[in-house]
């Protein structure tokens, strides 16, 4: 049987695993991303059964992966297409994460998403995905950091980001602007945060304190490979 004869009058798709997500999604307001989800996805992409588990093993939990991944890919395409000439760097990473979060796509939908992954077997992979949309906001952004800042920039944004998103799914203000309220405070969070480390380095008594922390951690640098990520555990061959 062929990618289509499963369903004839379905279009020819050039990425079957975008036509599986697109069919997934009305689905999922309803069913969660489940197997019923997946199963009503094959049939309404017109793939075959045998290569919609080819594409996705885990079936529809490989479907909220690759959701989450679109969110990111929006949200970077439309940073590159934006410099935000003139706002202060506090305000273009919070433009960045608005913006992620408006590219999420229905609420529904995410919120199925959050109660996927904050299941203990699938907790690992929400880490790594909200990890890596804190990643793609600092490499949108222009970061070039290479040593501990690369780790806690990104630390510090995953959590910014996973705490706006929790507010943003119970939001009913106008235009979600108790959200965009909460997210700047959050961002200010940070800001003094990072008022309090500069204050520190400043200090002579506190400079001499870190001198031998700073020295154990000088030696810690940026992943070389996308695959090395915290939340990623490889066992040595």
């Amino acid at each position: 049987m062929t990618e289509t004869q499963a369903n004839p009058g379905a279009a020819p798709q050039d990425d079957p695993k975008q036509a599986l997500l697109e069919a997934a999604l009305p689905h999922v307001p309803f069913d969660g991303w489940s197997e019923a989800t997946f199963r009503a996805a094959i049939a309404d992409s017109g793939l075959s059964q045998g290569l919609a588990r080819a594409i996705c093993p885990r079936g529809a939990v490989d479907l909220a992966v690759a959701q989450h991944k679109v969110g990111d890919a929006k949200m970077a395409e439309t940073l590159r297409a934006d410099p935000m000439e003139g706002l202060r760097f506090r305000d273009k990473v919070a433009r960045a994460v608005r913006l992620r979060i408006e590219a999420a796509g229905d609420r529904e939908v995410v919120r199925r998403g959050s109660t996927l992954f904050a299941l203990p077997h699938h907790a690992p992979e929400g880490a790594r995905l909200i990890w890596g949309t804190a990643d793609a906001i600092w490499n949108a952004l222009g970061d070039t950091s290479d040593d501990l800042n690369w780790y806690s920039k990104r630390a510090s944004l995953a959590g910014v980001y996973g705490s706006t998103l929790l507010y943003w799914l119970g939001d009913d203000s106008v235009d979600q602007r108790a959200t965009w309220e909460f997210l700047d405070r959050r961002i200010g969070d940070v800001m003094q945060i990072e008022t309090v480390k500069g204050r520190m380095r400043q200090n002579p008594l506190m400079a001499r304190m870190m001198e031998v922390p700073n020295k154990l951690f000088s030696g810690i640098r940026r992943p070389q490979k996308p695959a090395d990520m915290p939340g990623r555990w490889d066992t040595p061959r």
